[in-house]
């Protein structure tokens, strides 16, 4: 059976209108043509009206078993009952040509195309010649009639099936747009989750980390002054308590997406000023802060990042470089911004620093990589020099956003 012989659950509300329509033109045939045999008083009438009362109940028959509607071959045969009937009351009326029309329809509908165009010339055939026989004489108009119905019945089966195989292409592309449409939107809320978790990940490190990381720092040294110099441990103890508060407040901040305290209470170049003289005091190294060019309004997200990339390199010099000096160094450009922190410490490979997490229990790893995603967020650049024994000096440059902007209006 073709694609489009199915079920009648599977038929749209035109199809069901168009297969009723048919099946009435099929009755209507059959009761014009017993009417006219009794009405013309042809000897043949009785046999008119048997053949058309079974062509009728073979008709009605066949849709209504399962067989036909499911199998192939089953409805086959049925068709093959149904042309042999017609074949018959050709034979004894010249008014079943008219059959022929409803006839090609259904030989469309139930045969596979390579079937149904020989069995639709065949119908044709038989039709121009039972007519032919009946009137004994065989002119254009008895042959262009049925052919011409045959060519209509074929032109509307295969515009019909162009039209389905259209719309099934149109509906499978729908669905494959709404799935992709699904996809892309849980790609895009599990990119937004991971973007959001990489936020806090660099958050935490770059501010509650490093400031635990202070105070675990800050409770050793008076630990260790409590039984000869309690008054240091004391300075230690209320430094630490200090470093507390200032990380409570940078832990509501940035859950809430706010700018670091720092920037709030002042510009950048003071920030990290602040920044090196509470590294200076806690840890005891020498560190110095400088600016170079003049200073100009950098949109928050630059200078957050500036920021938080300073803390993680002090950070980690106070943590793992055994320095004895750092300078720091913000550079103002007519196209960029710079930082660059330089340390005098032990130095490292920094092809040998181990990828993030790699080391759960230490929880390193994270400063560089946090680092290089601050820069590359915002179409910057990051890069590392050291060598064991020859200290670490770390340059991140993001590009100025108002140089960009005037420089793309005057082009």
């Amino acid at each position: 059976m073709t694609e489009e012989a199915g079920t009648d659950h599977s038929l749209t509300p035109v199809l069901r209108a168009l297969r009723l329509c048919l099946h009435l033109m099929v009755a209507a045939l059959l009761g014009l043509a017993a009417v006219r045999a009794v009405a013309d008083q042809s000897a043949a009438a009785p046999a008119v009206i048997a053949t058309a009362v079974v062509l009728l109940a073979l008709y009605v028959l066949g849709p209504a078993l399962p067989r036909v509607r499911t199998s192939s071959r089953a409805a086959a045969l049925w068709l093959a009952a149904v042309v042999l009937v017609w074949m018959v009351l050709l034979a004894l009326t010249p008014d079943g040509v008219w059959l022929a029309f409803p006839l090609y329809f259904v030989q469309l509908h139930l045969l596979p195309l390579r079937w149904a165009l020989p069995a639709v010339a065949s119908s044709t055939a038989l039709a121009i010649a039972g007519f032919a026989w009946h009137t004994h004489s065989l002119s254009v108009g008895t042959v262009i009639g049925p052919v011409l119905g045959a060519a209509v019945a074929v032109a509307v089966v295969l515009g019909y099936q162009a039209l389905y195989r259209e719309s099934e292409q149109r509906r499978r592309l729908i669905e494959e747009l709404t799935e992709a449409r699904s996809e892309l939107a849980a790609v895009e809320r599990a990119a937004g989750v991971l973007a959001e978790r990489e936020r806090l990940a660099r958050e935490i490190h770059d501010t509650l980390a490093q400031g635990l990381s202070s105070i675990q720092l800050l409770l050793r040294a008076a630990e260790r002054a409590i039984p000869e110099r309690p008054e240091t441990a004391l300075g230690h103890v209320r430094q630490a308590r200090t470093a507390a508060v200032d990380n409570l407040a940078e832990a509501r901040r940035f859950v809430h997406a706010l700018s670091p305290p720092d920037l709030e209470a002042g510009s950048l170049p003071a920030a990290l000023e602040r920044l090196c003289a509470a590294t200076a005091r806690t840890s005891g190294l020498a560190v110095h802060c400088q600016v170079s060019g003049a200073p100009t309004a950098l949109p928050t997200p630059h200078e957050v990042a500036l920021l938080r990339i300073a803390q993680s390199a002090l950070a980690n010099t106070v943590q793992h470089a055994a320095a004895r000096r750092v300078e720091l160094t913000l550079s103002y450009m007519d196209t960029e911004v710079a930082l660059d922190v330089v340390d005098d410490g032990a130095g490292f490979v920094p092809s040998e620093v181990p990828p993030p997490g790699s080391d759960a229990a230490a929880g390193t790893g994270f400063g560089l990589a946090a680092m290089r995603a601050r820069a590359r967020a915002l179409q910057g650049t990051l890069a590392v020099e050291s060598a064991p024994g020859e200290g670490t000096a770390l340059a991140v440059t993001l590009p100025c956003p108002a140089a960009t902007s005037a420089q793309e209006a005057a082009l």
